[in-house]
């Protein structure tokens, strides 16, 4: 689907900052910012990414934040804010 296709069907824009630790020196976070369309309240893109992380990529997840903005909305809008913890 196109953008435009995505926000008439409900979607918003998800930004998530994702801190990791280095592997080669945990006690260092580091930040990621991630951004897709995605469907709140479930944020099925979000987590698939964040599934993607943990088999994929090697820093392990310290923490995620993440704020969802619907952009095409009739006067007005609600802001969607969380945060995961990982340990």
């Amino acid at each position: 689907m196109s953008e435009t296709e995505l926000l008439l069907n409900g979607y918003g824009l998800t930004t998530a900052e994702m801190f990791y630790r280095m592997p080669d020196h945990p006690h260092v976070l580091n930040t990621f910012v991630w951004q897709d369309y995605d469907l709140a309240p479930d944020h099925d893109r979000l987590l698939k990414f964040i599934d993607f992380w943990h088999a994929e990529i090697e820093g392990p997840l310290h923490s995620v934040r993440f704020c969802h903005r619907t952009l095409v909305a009739p006067g007005e809008w609600r802001n969607v804010v969380g945060e995961f913890t990982y340990h």
